[in-house]
């Protein structure tokens, strides 16, 4: 069986397109063999900035023939659904089958297909592939129809087995495939020919090339850290950077510089940003100060003066780069230490949505909730709303203006600048995390109530005025803001309720829409006893009722809120909240069960209780639990509807006529004594422990024992029994949610 060798040889392929680029190739050929009737044995996608490659071994020489019978319509059919039967199969009338069918005489079409030679079937696919290549942005030139990332050059498109190779021809505009391509665009800039896919990678190699991105990153990390370890430093880790360096050079060579003293008091966040963003550079670390001293660089060729005037050349942008950095850093320092005044005065002006006021007033807020929330996770009030006060103030500084991607970070620097306690700069570090499913979360209490307080702002800000993601669509990522609640919560055991905190701050976004001038003592006092006692629309009321006629006319409007905003955050977060728990294999169903308990708002007493459930569920005597208790639910319920009453008392032990009956009154005595008070206590892995014990007296109880007996005295007291069974199973969970 021959292996096939393709490449698309064109000018430098963006680094960040280039992965996505070698699946697409290999997806697109690969499906497209496969549908036309090859296989093959295995395949491999190559890519480096100015080719992409695809290796496929062991494809068959042709396909096999196929024979399709499709039914059409009678005979006595309109010609016009005649006419597209044969439009469909590409026959003719004269060509199509009669046969006698159920209801008369019926059309057929047999389509007969021959094999087809591997050239001929590669070359299609190959066509339609870079044709309909997905690139996110491509480009023409020339007078060509051809759309590709950046102008195609030439196209390598060979079959090779034990008796040579042989070119596949394929013509896409004015290129015509060969079996010739080019290595290093200075080092090897010369054509050559190749026969097979071993052949090609190492005449690449001579020419100066490394196929491979894994190879070329290998390359890059083991000499950059060789350079690092021999003038007593060491790489800082960046995969990201690794990856993106690896596609931009075929041949890569690390040199190594040195950052100028000048610059090497500059925050390290702020060199390794500068030189990776600007300049794609590696930073290197003393170990022993731990400040960023030097760079790695990575050129794309050898030069005769071992990159001597590379490396000139690099240090003169860096300084450049760097003298901006420190003159940013200078000047923001001198507005931090005056007490970032002029900062917070500038937010005023910075919209945050035209329909939530500015940043400023959004700090207001973050920082009244923070006061809030800081007793529930065990931070000071007064530190929490002076950090939310401060947290995003660098929003205004030149450095985060140049590197947006340090803010928060710089925030820390210049709260320390400004002799703001250790906890305050932290917390404004740590406000925005987590960011994502991996990020680390922040476990100081300060730094969790401004990074609670700033997502719980936007969350229900956004619910409040009706801004929710739909479908795929998420423009001020509320999915990640309510992941980053449940991850704070969840991983410092915070028992926060969240529908107080819900209600609490959509009444204050509403107040600041709906009020001129505000009674600051009586909000202080609402709101504060929203996030004490809860649901507002009851306390508006309660704190209107002896104001009369002197409510101020925006409170009496408040009253008038819908507890449906709320309520729909609330589920919003419970669904992101079965998302976040099936990563850990807890199951949905399982979540559903806890959520119909009470105090679903507090997530960690629902995780807790969904992780024993779960548990519970994993074990054979769980399982079984759930069969017997919903055969008795579905008994009693069933008696209930029929008789028209309900059997929820009364249930004795005298009344037991059978062994097994006496064994579960027992055993429900002993569960009941157990459950009770470790739900008390919330220890629901014992619950959980004790209820699936009874599986066994529950399974002998319906083995021997008829439910629906004539004797009525019986059969209500069993009844009775099936009732304590339903009450202590849903004393636990609402098991009647469980699935299967």
């Amino acid at each position: 069986m021959p292996d096939l060798l393709i490449e698309l040889f064109s000018e430098e392929i963006p680094a960040r397109m280039q992965a996505r680029a070698r699946e697409d190739l290999k997806k697109l050929v690969a499906d497209g063999l496969v549908t036309a009737g090859l296989t093959y044995a295995s395949s491999g996608a190559f890519s480096t900035p100015r080719r992409l490659a695809l290796a496929v071994e062991g494809l068959t020489t042709e396909s096999k023939p196929t024979r399709e019978e499709r039914k059409g319509p009678a005979t006595t059919a309109p010609q016009q659904a005649i006419d597209g039967f044969l439009r469909s199969t590409g026959l003719t009338l004269d060509q199509l089958e009669k046969r006698a069918d159920k209801k008369g005489e019926t059309y057929f079409a047999v389509i007969e297909k021959p094999g087809r030679r591997a050239e001929e079937i590669i070359a299609e696919v190959l066509e339609a592939t870079i044709r309909n290549f997905p690139w996110p942005k491509s480009m023409r030139w020339g007078a060509g129809t051809l759309r590709w990332v950046r102008p195609l050059h030439s196209i390598l498109c060979i079959l090779s087995d034990e008796e040579g190779h042989r070119v596949v021809p394929v013509t896409v505009d004015h290129i015509t495939s060969g079996n010739t391509t080019t290595g290093h665009r200075f080092l090897s800039p010369g054509r050559f020919g190749v026969h097979n896919f071993d052949d090609y990678a190492a005449k690449l190699k001579r020419a100066h090339v490394i196929l491979d991105s894994a190879e070329r990153e290998d390359a890059i990390w083991q000499t950059a850290q060789n350079l690092a370890f021999a003038a007593g430093m060491e790489v800082v880790e960046d995969r990201g950077l690794l990856t993106e360096v690896a596609g931009l050079v075929e041949w890569p060579v690390p040199l190594m510089g040195r950052i100028a003293d000048q610059f090497l008091d500059l925050p390290p966040e702020v060199l390794q940003t500068s030189m990776k963003e600007h300049q794609k550079f590696f930073s290197t670390r003393n170990p022993k100060t731990g400040r960023i001293e030097g760079f790695i660089t990575v050129a794309n060729t050898e030069t005769a003066d071992h990159g001597a005037t590379i490396l000139k050349g690099n240090q003169k942008v860096l300084t450049a780069r760097l003298s901006d950095a420190k003159f940013f850093w200078e000047n923001d320092l001198r507005v931090a230490k005056a007490g970032m005044g002029d900062w917070e005065e500038g937010l005023k002006a910075v919209t945050f949505h035209n329909k939530l006021g500015s940043q400023a007033d959004r700090i207001a807020r973050v920082a009244a909730l923070a006061r809030d929330v800081a007793p529930m996770v065990g931070a000071d009030p007064a530190q929490a709303e002076r950090a939310a006060k401060l947290a995003k103030l660098d929003l205004r500084s030149s450095m985060v203006g140049e590197f947006p991607e340090l803010q928060g970070l710089m925030g820390m620097y210049y709260a320390k600048a400004a002799g703001e306690t250790e906890a305050i700069a932290n917390a404004a570090r740590d406000h925005y995390s987590p960011l994502g499913p991996t990020d680390a979360v922040p476990t100081d209490p300060v730094s969790v109530a401004v990074a609670l307080a700033d997502k719980v702002d936007t969350l229900t800000g956004f619910w409040a005025i009706d801004e929710k993601p739909t479908g795929s669509k998420d423009p001020f990522a509320l999915r990640r803001a309510a992941l980053g609640v449940i991850r704070l919560v969840l991983t410092s055991g915070l028992r926060v309720p969240l529908d107080r905190l819900f209600d609490a701050h959509i009444l204050r976004h509403q107040i600041v829409r709906e009020s001129d001038a505000k009674d600051v003592s009586l909000i202080d006092s609402l709101l504060g006893s929203v996030v004490s006692n809860g649901v507002f629309g009851e306390l508006t009321r309660a704190l209107i009722a002896p104001l009369e006629s002197s409510a101020p006319d925006w409170l009496v409007r408040l009253t008038g809120h819908d507890p449906a905003v709320s309520d729909d955050l609330l589920a919003f977060f419970h669904d992101r909240l079965k998302v976040f728990l099936k990563d850990q294999g807890i199951r949905h169903d399982v979540i559903d069960a806890c959520l119909a308990m009470p105090n679903k708002c507090d997530l960690t007493l629902l995780v807790k209780r969904a992780t024993a459930l779960n548990a519970t569920l994993a074990t054979e005597d769980g399982a079984n639990l759930v069969a017997g208790f919903k055969r008795a639910n579905n008994i009693l319920t069933q008696a209930e509807q029929k008789d028209g009453v309900e059997y929820s008392f009364g249930a004795d032990p005298k009344f037991a006529e059978t062994e097994e009956e006496r064994a579960l009154f027992a055993a429900l005595d002993q569960a009941e004594a157990v459950i009770a008070p470790a739900m008390e206590k919330e220890d629901f892995a014992v619950a959980m422990q004790s209820m699936a014990a009874l599986r066994a007296p529950i399974d002998a109880f319906f083995t021997a024992v008829q439910i629906n007996t004539d004797n009525q005295i019986v059969r209500r007291n069993r009844l009775n029994l099936l009732h304590r069974i339903r009450t202590i199973c849903l004393s636990v969970a609402d098991l009647t949610k469980l699935e299967g």
